[in-house]
């Protein structure tokens, strides 16, 4: 006989089976495919960050430099002009010639500075990189 407010005994329950158990706490192997698919959410987020940031930077860039090619292009234009203009007759074809030398060489060395500052790496996704280098120590691998 069970008294009001006091709990049921197991066996007056019905047909007499005792209640399923309760679900046990999760263990660490049953936490590992979430915490490694946590982990792997987190990187490719700081993956997309520093793609976002590099495209942005490198875009920046871009503007800047085609600002800058395109007046010093129209200074470039107009200094030529005035030597042009302000050298003797007899000397205009000399002037032009010596000119376009100037200007072939400049671009020759503008151009290779531009190979050899883009066969250098940029060190982008480094912050990346060290992330999955700390969670393959940190994992055992």
């Amino acid at each position: 006989m069970t008294m009001p407010g006091s709990l049921p005994e197991p066996e007056a329950q019905a047909g007499g089976a005792l209640p399923p158990p309760a679900p046990s706490a999760p263990g660490p192997l049953t936490r590992l495919p979430a915490q490694l698919m946590e982990l792997l959410q987190t990187r490719i987020e700081l993956l997309s960050t520093e793609l976002e940031a590099e495209k942005l930077r490198l875009f920046g860039a871009l503007v800047q430099m085609l600002l800058a090619l395109l007046l010093a292009g129209g200074a470039l234009f107009m200094a030529s002009l005035a030597v042009l203009m302000f050298c003797p007759e007899a000397w205009r074809g000399w002037a032009a010639l010596g000119l376009m030398s100037a200007y072939a060489l400049l671009a020759a060395w503008a151009w290779r500075g531009a190979r050899a500052q883009l066969s250098r790496p940029s060190g982008l996704f480094a912050a990346t990189v060290a992330e999955l280098a700390r969670d393959r120590a940190s994992l055992g691998g």
